[in-house]
């Protein structure tokens, strides 16, 4: 679109522009069509770079679509590549053509949602819009069901089946379900000719690191203390996806896998730790506290703790190892707990709602070890005593 909108201009003879309009003229294009893209999900007119593939793929849904051949496809690239916009724009092509419009039938399941063959069985019925042809039949196996569904969509005789198409998004995830009952069923039905059927399956499982880059990153031990302080920080697969989608786009054509220093890279940006951040405006007798509940979460296993607890643990370090830091009343100490807790650095057990003695309620630290460990390095003037304190095996 943009080579033709330049041509129109450059062979026109009497228009002359100079190199700011043509260079504003460009970026309006440009920003109209990431506006179409992004806002309205727009589709090119065909995929850039992938001729050959689209080809392909559109002759192979015709043949389906207009004389009943049944087929299959994997169509596998990493995520992004355009493996989904290179299917539509092949339906969409498709759909153009009148006969094939009214006549075909898509089914779209995703892995993710459709997590075993009962459910995956449950919504093809539903797209197909054969839930009152069901009713209340019950089916000896997967296979028969399949088949009555197959055989409800003819129109009379074996010539006029309607042509179904089945999109299987996230394909390998179809792969791990029990004894494969959709795959094989579906596949079975597409070599045996039964109804006209295409089986279109899309994946990025198949590109990726090598087993032996792999075990070279795990054996990393910089990537392997990341990784732990990853999980430490939070159990949640997403913390996990930020991490690694950050090194991934570092590959490129010079570095086409990922390396340590990519790891190591995207921790460094992803490692804008608020709370971490909040540990070095803290008091020294809040930053103490925070210290011993560190020292009971190692003594205690992560089991929860009240500020009884934490004052009896901060009072034997005043008592036997500090010399720098001042033996604070019960009630200053009390109110710096407060603060921590209005801070989020550490909450109750039962969220607030147990009726018991402040003391006695019990909480848990919000920070990991290696949080406290990485913000005490960086805390201005922090007493030498506190340091060791932080860094001895036992309270």
């Amino acid at each position: 679109m943009l080579h033709k909108c330049f041509k129109c201009i450059l062979t026109c003879p009497m228009l002359f522009v100079s190199s700011d309009t043509y260079m504003a003229f460009y970026l309006l294009q440009v920003q109209r069509i990431m506006r179409e893209r992004f806002c309205h999900q727009k589709l090119p007119d065909k995929p850039y770079g992938l001729d050959s593939q689209y080809k392909h793929l559109l002759e192979l849904l015709r043949r389906t679509a207009v004389h009943g051949e049944s087929n299959s496809v994997l169509i596998v690239g990493p995520r992004g590549a355009g493996k989904t916009m290179l299917l539509r724009c092949a339906l969409r092509e498709l759909l153009e053509l009148q006969e094939v419009k009214k006549n075909v039938l898509q089914v779209h399941l995703s892995g993710l949602l459709q997590t075993d063959d009962r459910i995956a069985l449950k919504e093809i019925t539903r797209q197909l819009h054969l839930e009152n042809v069901v009713g209340d039949k019950v089916f000896g196996s997967f296979a028969e069901n399949l088949v009555f569904l197959l055989e409800a969509l003819k129109k009379g005789d074996k010539s006029s089946s309607r042509p179904v198409f089945f999109i299987l998004d996230e394909f390998d995830l179809f792969a791990h379900h029990k004894n494969q009952t959709l795959l094989y069923n579906l596949l079975d039905v597409s070599q045996s000719a039964q109804a006209p059927v295409a089986v279109v399956g899309l994946t990025c499982r198949l590109v990726g690191l090598s087993p032996t880059d792999t075990s070279k990153l795990c054996e990393d031990k910089s990537v392997e203390e990341i990784l732990q302080k990853s999980f430490n920080c939070s159990k949640d697969f997403r913390s996990l996806h930020l991490l690694l989608l950050l090194a991934l786009s570092r590959v490129s054509v010079s570095n086409p896998t990922v390396r340590a220093a990519d790891i190591l890279e995207a921790n460094r940006m992803s490692a804008a730790d608020s709370k971490a951040n909040i540990l070095h405006g803290l008091s020294i007798l809040e930053l103490c506290l925070i210290i011993a509940m560190k020292h009971l979460n190692d003594i205690y296993e992560g089991e929860p703790f009240n500020f009884q607890m934490v004052h009896n643990e901060f009072k034997k370090f005043i008592q036997r190892k500090s010399h720098s830091i001042h033996n604070f009343e019960k009630p200053v100490v009390i109110k710096a707990f407060e603060h921590l807790l209005q801070l989020e650095l550490i909450r109750p057990v039962d969220g607030g709602v147990c009726k018991v003695q402040r003391e006695y309620q019990l909480m848990r630290l919000m920070l990991d070890h290696t949080q406290v460990m990485e913000a005490l390095q960086r805390y201005p003037q922090c007493p030498t005593d506190v340091r060791q304190w932080a860094v001895s095996s036992f309270g």
